[in-house]
């Protein structure tokens, strides 16, 4: 691998122009993809095989428009005012009328005639009579009731009791991921006419939101600092420059990869974010590794500028590609979960890792064969001429002694202080951050709280039910249907229960629930529902479904909380045989697995705290803590476990290419720590800072997956690989690379420390000058 990998650097150095013009090829092609295609998002996120997802599926099939995306807007009069004066109604009719004329959005006025007109006048009248029964047997609740206007009922408009606050729910004839920006916007253009001289405040719900890629000013911050890192680890603007402009390049063509074919695919919209992250992380780290390892070769041996590229190339490219695989493997193991958004997310991500991995190898070593001897400066070769054998790093090499002398001692501190920090993880509860948790000043969140004043916080999170008779000869009757209505009402936790349709298959209703959408009495009622052996499951020999937003949310949390443990074990194992090739030894894959471990535990132990319990949230930008997103801890944990390995394969591996060429016992650890821990510490800052440059965005996902990878990174690189690595690699010494006979015999020397090709140069060096000698 790593002679393989020099001879690519050595071409590329002296042929740079082949390998600039066919990555700007590639870029310009990516460009024209996406000119030609567009870039297409979605909000949506399947989880294939839940029983909503079931339900959903079902409706879009039987009956497409009960499986429409849904929309509601509230209308909010001045303290201690009215919203049902003349002049407010008409200006709220105005705009509710307005909403229904819409293509996208169902009028029931239109939908009623249409019925009629097209002589479904028997099951108009059963719809009609089952209303009835249901409406005769329930009660409306004081606290609220229909809006009314010259003595009739606005379809979807309910009003408090004290008249303070409306609310208008409908519904789109296309899937919520379906609904377009301009369609969105024409319903909040529409609603806001209602504000114009009545002081009434118009809050569109959440579900009004349009899908955004969510990424702003404050990234940018992240690689402000990644620059500052860069010059101080580099010492030279133009060496700075390179990791940036190859990481840059890396995550247009991957990131813009993806996009150029969204049309084609879905697209969530957290995909490219995620991508992105990773990709300019990655990519800026590995560059730094390579142009760090360039520079020690020139300024310790002498070398050339392009020679060091080569070796660099051969020895820290190959570190660089096993790093880059680990990662890999770990987003791919997310395809193993059958999920198509969290598949699509990974391999988007890990095509940029990939395309990252062959720019800092290819792309690279060409830009620094066009900057030449330049990426030295004078100033460095002549500083480095005065301490030629100057090997120790001041504080790095202090704090790994004092690490190594002290090894019990850190084990047992690292273990206890990451151990309390894991603590709040007994209590994480996981869903799908909405405006329950969003900031106060914003439209979602003032809207979530005048509907949970006005009407209830169920309001917030309604629930579809779906009744299909179990034997196939059975139909729905308005007989069943009233008794179902009956029944559904007098459950636990319900407040009202709506009759939305039927077919001679189905029952569909509208059930709101007395509590809110993450509320655990919430989910213990959708279970309750779906039971086979429910009262009203047994008495009416039907099945219940149940969908809606709430019942995927909660879908969504239990599926991905039982595959979890399940895609755990996969990388882990897949990236122990990684490590095992990579370092031909049994303790250090399994002393790099429990350090990854101890430090995922207290990552997401301090995300809890922060981001469900509320701690720090001003310094973070948020007002509430809710739930955690529930499908953030397996793209956290396998993004970090490849990152966590990135950072073991640079530190380790210099580790053993010292006992390789000849130091033992702990003379190898501080050898190879002092090689390295500079450059190791510096990408680990810059990573940190592209990360947590996300925290700061509005959306609340991407602001949890910033801090999580941010604290995850900071936790693994300074504390378990600045720590706890050193302190177990001295305590095991040389039997660190132990591995038996039988073993060693079978596995492949892959020469990542590039052992094979430094003996096989001094060989030819040492012809040369014999021949020379002659």
């Amino acid at each position: 691998m790593s002679t393989l990998l020099y001879r690519v650097g050595k071409t590329a150095f002296s042929k740079p122009a082949y390998f600039i013009i066919g990555w700007v090829l590639i870029l310009g092609i990516v460009i024209s993809m996406i000119s030609i295609n567009g870039i297409h998002i979605s909000s949506e996120m399947k989880i294939e095989g839940t029983e909503s997802q079931k339900v959903l599926d079902q409706l879009a099939k039987e009956l497409p428009a009960a499986s429409g995306g849904q929309g509601s807007v509230v209308f909010k009069a001045p303290d201690n005012e009215r919203l049902d004066t003349p002049e407010r109604l008409a200006a709220i009719m105005k705009g509710v009328n307005e909403v229904y004329g819409l293509d996208k959005v169902i009028n029931p006025a239109d939908y009623a005639a249409e019925a009629a007109n097209s002589g479904a006048t028997a099951e108009m009248a059963q719809n009609a009579q089952a209303t009835d029964m249901a409406q005769s047997a329930t009660t409306t609740p004081p606290s609220y009731g229909p809006l009314m206007v010259d003595g009739v009922p606005v379809p979807g408009m309910l009003i408090s009791s004290d008249g303070s606050i409306a609310l208008f729910q409908f519904q789109f004839t296309i899937e919520q991921s379906a609904i377009t920006q301009d369609v969105f916007d024409s319903v909040i253009q529409s609603v806001m006419t209602a504000e114009q001289g009545t002081n009434i405040t118009v809050l569109p719900g959440e579900t009004l939101k349009a899908v955004s890629i969510g990424v702003g000013s404050a990234e940018i911050v992240g690689l402000v600092i990644a620059v500052i890192v860069l010059l101080i680890t580099l010492g030279s603007v133009v060496a700075a420059g390179l990791p940036l402009i190859t990481a840059l390049l890396g995550v247009a063509i991957g990131v813009g990869g993806a996009f150029s074919i969204s049309k084609f695919i879905e697209m969530p919209s957290v995909t490219s974010v995620l991508a992105l992250m990773v990709g300019l992380a990655v990519g800026i780290d590995y560059a730094l590794f390579i142009v760090n390892r360039q520079r020690r070769m020139i300024i310790d041996q002498g070398l050339s500028a392009k020679e060091a590229t080569a070796r660099a190339i051969g020895t820290s490219g190959s570190a660089v590609f096993f790093a880059g695989l680990t990662v890999i493997i770990a987003l791919c193991g997310m395809l193993v979960i059958g999920l198509t958004f969290l598949s699509t997310m990974a391999l988007v991500a890990a095509a940029t890792v990939l395309i990252n991995v062959f720019v800092a190898l290819t792309l690279l070593p060409a830009l620094l064969g066009l900057v030449g001897e330049r990426i030295c400066s004078a100033k460095a070769r002549e500083k480095s001429s005065k301490h030629p054998k100057a090997t120790n790093h001041g504080v790095a090499d202090r704090w790994v002694k004092f690490v190594i002398k002290n090894r019990w001692a850190t084990i047992i501190a690292i273990i206890v202080i990451l151990g309390f920090a894991a603590t709040p993880i007994t209590k994480m509860e996981m869903g799908i951050p909405g405006a329950s948790s969003a900031n106060l000043d914003t439209d979602a969140r003032q809207s979530y709280d005048a509907i949970s004043e006005g009407f209830g916080e169920g309001f917030n999170g309604p629930l579809i039910l779906v009744a299909e008779p179990n034997q196939s000869s059975a139909k729905v009757t308005p007989e069943l249907l009233g008794g179902l209505m009956m029944e559904l009402q007098g459950q636990n936790n319900v407040a009202q229960v709506t009759p939305l349709g039927m077919t001679e298959d189905l029952a569909i209703f509208s059930l709101i629930p007395k509590t809110g959408p993450n509320d655990t009495l919430t989910k213990t009622l959708v279970g309750d529902l779906r039971s086979a052996d429910s009262n009203i499951a047994q008495t009416y020999d039907v099945k219940l479904g149940v969908t809606g937003l709430t019942a995927v949310n909660i879908d969504m949390s239990a599926k991905l909380a039982q595959v979890f443990p399940i895609y755990v074990g996969i990388i882990i194992l897949l990236s122990l045989i990684i490590l095992l090739l990579v370092f031909r030894s049994i303790i250090v894959p399994i002393k790099a697995t429990i350090g990854f471990l101890l430090s995922i535990l207290a990552t997401f132990g301090i995300t809890t705290a922060v981001f469900q319990w509320g701690w720090l949230h001003s310094l973070f930008g948020f007002d509430t803590g809710g739930p955690l997103l529930s499908f953030m801890p397996i793209i956290v944990t396998g993004i970090l476990y490849g990152l966590a390995m990135d950072y073991q394969v640079f530190l380790v591996s210099s580790m053993r290419e010292s006992y390789v060429h000849g130091h033992r016992g702990t003379e190898s650890v501080v050898h190879g720590y002092n090689q390295v821990s500079r450059v190791v510490v510096a990408a680990a800052v810059i990573m940190v800072s592209v990360f947590a440059g996300f925290i700061f965005t509005d959306d609340v996902m991407i602001k949890q997956i910033g801090f999580t990878l941010a604290v995850g990174i900071l936790i693994d690189a300074f504390i378990i690989r600045m720590g706890l690595v050193p302190a177990i690699m001295a305590i095991f010494g040389d039997k660190a690379w132990a591995l038996p006979k039988w073993l060693d015999r079978i596995l492949p020397n892959l020469d990542v420390e590039g052992e094979k090709l430094i003996a096989s140069l001094h060989a030819e060096e040492h012809a040369n000058t014999k021949s020379g000698l002659k």
